[in-house]
């Protein structure tokens, strides 16, 4: 069976550093698309590097390849995409990885940047954390599964969501997690 694997979270979270976490677990991740990457490697903008990136993801699933994306769901093309893979027979796997604060987020990035990385828009990345729960409200029952990461201190395996059903992986609880459950229970 086809995998389409997510890795999402808000920009400063480790969404590509979680990457590297399961790849060396031996997760099969398929073909990879990430479009920071993609932007460093062909010196694109960020505009032209969604689209190379959309490009691929089209060309994995007229292909029935499987393949990993890295997101911040802060857009409906994760969800479109979610949908057009499972029409076709994809198993859909969301990791999340979280962090407790936008100023967390942002001392990351900025830390990045000082590396010689990426920068994202301030104003990005504090919308795209102050939205975080209610994209991952929309992304969550279109996937088979979901895995719960936190980052503050390396990644911790959290939470996990298979078979609907919302069950914490170990005694270590981070607030947003804690706050993201009692947003699904509101639902």
């Amino acid at each position: 069976m086809n995998r389409y694997i997510i890795i999402a979270g808000v920009n400063g979270t480790g969404k590509s550093s979680l990457r590297g976490v399961l790849e060396g677990q031996e997760v099969l991740l398929g073909h990879i698309i990430d479009a920071d990457a993609i932007a460093k490697m062909n010196n694109y903008d960020n505009i032209k590097a969604g689209k190379k990136a959309v490009e691929e993801i089209k060309y994995c699933l007229d292909n029935n390849i499987s393949f990993t994306q890295e997101t911040t769901l802060s857009g409906h093309r994760t969800e479109k995409t979610i949908q057009q893979a499972r029409k076709q027979g994809y198993y859909v796997i969301m990791y999340y990885v979280g962090l407790n604060s936008k100023e967390e987020s942002l001392a990351r990035i900025e830390n990045r940047v000082r590396k010689g990385g990426h920068d994202i828009p301030k104003n990005d990345v504090c919308r795209r954390f102050d939205n975080r729960f209610d994209s991952l409200k929309r992304i969550v029952p279109l996937c088979d599964e979901v895995i719960f990461y936190d980052n503050e201190n390396g990644f911790i395996k959290v939470a996990e969501i298979k078979n609907n059903k919302f069950n914490y992986s170990n005694g270590y609880r981070p607030k947003w997690i804690t706050e993201f459950e009692n947003k699904l229970k509101l639902s």
